[in-house]
C-alpha cells in the first residue's frame, strides 16, 4: 500500500515512510491510495472473532508486507491488551467505553499501535527518531505511556499551559525517561502550529529525524478504525441501524470510523459533536470553512478551532459536500448543556460520564429527535481524568482507578516554551 499527500505535490510514498515523516514534504497530511472492502461474510461472522483478528484483517491491507503479517499481529495483540465494552443507557441509545488502556483514554489504542510500528522499523536503524507531539488532552499522556522506552524514539510533548486537567498534566509530565514535555504559553492551537512549522524547518529536519504522533498521523489515525467494528460486534444481533456520535476535535477518530464504513462496516451515519469549536459546525450550514482560534471548554481535548483531519473526511467523500451532508451531521453544545448532560447521565440512568461523554450524548440524542436507528456515542475518557468537573455536577464523590491513583503523587517536571524559537531551541540543544 502506497500513500499520497492530500495537497498532492509530494511524491506517493510507503507506509513505514509516511509513519517515520508524520506530515508529506508538501505539508499534507497523508492517505492510503486505494481502501478495499472487506469481503461480505466477514461481517456476517464478525461475532465469532477475537478482537485481535477483527483488528488484523480490518487494517492489513494497509500495512503488509512493510510489516510482516506475524509481527503485525504480535503489535495488534499488545496495543489491544484490555477491553472495549459496550453499556446501554436507554432503549436507543448505547456507550462504547474507549478508556480502559493504561491511560484511560482512547488515544491509548493510536499511540500503543505507532509506538509498536517505528519500534518495528527502528530496530536496525542507528540514528534517534523525535516523535514531536502537540496534545489538547489525552493525546500527550497516551503517546507518553505508549513510547515509554522504546529504542531510539525521543518523544517531546507541547501542551498548552493552564488548559489541561490535573490528571492529564500529571500522566505526560511524570514519565521521564525518553519523555519530555513542553509547557507552552498558548492553547492548542498554538502548539500544533510549533509542531507543523518545525516539520517544515530545514534548520531541524537537516539535523534531526522528525515525526509526529498526532493523528496527522497515519499509524495514529488509522487503528482508530478497530472501536467501529468492536463496537458492531457487540451491537449486530439486535439487528438495528446503528449510527455513531462521536466527540470530535482534531477528528481523527471520526475520519478511522468513516474509513471502517468505506471497509464495509454497516454504519448508517455519523454525528460529530462538538463543543464551542464549532468550526465544522459551520461548515456543514454554510459549505464554508473558516477556522478560528480555538475556545477553552470543560471537554478540552476537542477544544480544536482547525481540525486537521477534516481534509481527510472531505477526501473519503470525494471532497463533494452533499455526498459528506448525507453521512455526517454536526451540532455543538456549550458548557453548560455538557454539566446538564453529565446530571442527566447519572441521575436518570445511574451513568457517570467524562465531559466528552456527554457532549457525545447530546448529539445522540439531537439525532434521534428526527431519526430513528440505534445511537453509539464514543465515550473517550475516564471520568476522573475530569474529576472537578464531574464532581462538582453530579455532588458525588468519584473513586481514583489504579491507573490515575499511580501519577496523582508523582512530581511534575515540564519545560516552559513561550515561543517557536524556545521550542527550536530546545530542539537544537
Amino acid at each position: 500500500m502506497n500513500y499520497y499527500s492530500l495537497n498532492k505535490k509530494a511524491p506517493n510514498t510507503t507506509f513505514e515512510d509516511a509513519v517515520v515523516r508524520g506530515l508529506a514534504p508538501d505539508k499534507g497530511l497523508y492517505f492510503p491510495e486505494s481502501i478495499t472492502p472487506l469481503e461480505p461474510s466477514f461481517f456476517e461472522t464478525i461475532e465469532d472473532k477475537s478482537n485481535t483478528e477483527i483488528a488484523f484483517e480490518a487494517i492489513k491491507q494497509f500495512i503488509v508486507p512493510e510489516i510482516p503479517e506475524d509481527v503485525l499481529k504480535t503489535i495488534i495483540e499488545d496495543t489491544l491488551s484490555f477491553d472495549f465494552p459496550i453499556v446501554d443507557v436507554s432503549e436507543n441509545i448505547s456507550t462504547l467505553e474507549l478508556f480502559h488502556g493504561p491511560t484511560m483514554a482512547f488515544k491509548d489504542v493510536g499511540a500503543r499501535f505507532m509506538a509498536r510500528c517505528l519500534g518495528y522499523f527502528n530496530k536496525t536503524n542507528t540514528k534517534n527518531v523525535t516523535v514531536l507531539v502537540a496534545t489538547s488532552g489525552d493525546t500527550g499522556g497516551a503517546v507518553a505511556n505508549g513510547f515509554l522506552g522504546v529504542k531510539g524514539v525521543n518523544v517531546v510533548i507541547l501542551y498548552p499551559s493552564g488548559k489541561v486537567s490535573d490528571i492529564q498534566e500529571k500522566q505526560l509530565t511524570t514519565l521521564g525517561q525518553n519523555i519530555t514535555a513542553l509547557e507552552v504559553d498558548g492553547v492548542f492551537d498554538d502548539c500544533q502550529d510549533m509542531v507543523k512549522k518545525a516539520f517544515m524547518d530545514s534548520d531541524l529536519t537537516s539535523k534531526m529525524q522528525l515525526t509526529s504522533a498526532n493523528s496527522i498521523n497515519i499509524a495514529r489515525w488509522l487503528p482508530q478504525l478497530f472501536y467501529f467494528m468492536f463496537a458492531y460486534k457487540q451491537l449486530k444481533s439486535r439487528n438495528k441501524a446503528l449510527v455513531f456520535s462521536v466527540p470530535s476535535g482534531n477528528f481523527g477518530n471520526i475520519c478511522a470510523g468513516m474509513v471502517a464504513q468505506k471497509l464495509g462496516l454497516p454504519i448508517k451515519h455519523f454525528i460529530a459533536a462538538n463543543n464551542a469549536n464549532d468550526t465544522v459546525v459551520n461548515y456543514m450550514l454554510s459549505q464554508t470553512y473558516t477556522p478560528k482560534p480555538s475556545v477553552q471548554t470543560i471537554s478540552n481535548a476537542m477544544d480544536v478551532g482547525n481540525p486537521s483531519n477534516f481534509i481527510r473526511i472531505q477526501e473519503l467523500h470525494q471532497n463533494d459536500f452533499d455526498t459528506l451532508k448525507a453521512n455526517l451531521s454536526s451540532y455543538s453544545y456549550t458548557d453548560e448543556d455538557t454539566k446538564a448532560a453529565l446530571l442527566e447521565l447519572y441521575s436518570d440512568y445511574n451513568y457517570i460520564a467524562d465531559p466528552h461523554g456527554a457532549v457525545g450524548y447530546l448529539g445522540a440524542k439531537d439525532y434521534l429527535k428526527k431519526n430513528e436507528a440505534h445511537v453509539v456515542f464514543l465515550e473517550t475518557a475516564h471520568p476522573t481524568k475530569f474529576l472537578d468537573v464531574v464532581e462538582d455536577v453530579i455532588k458525588e464523590n468519584v473513586d481514583l482507578p489504579e491507573q490515575i491513583e499511580a501519577v496523582m503523587h508523582k512530581e511534575k517536571v515540564a519545560i516552559a516554551v513561550n515561543s517557536y524559537d524556545d521550542l527550536k531551541g530546545f530542539l537544537l540543544s
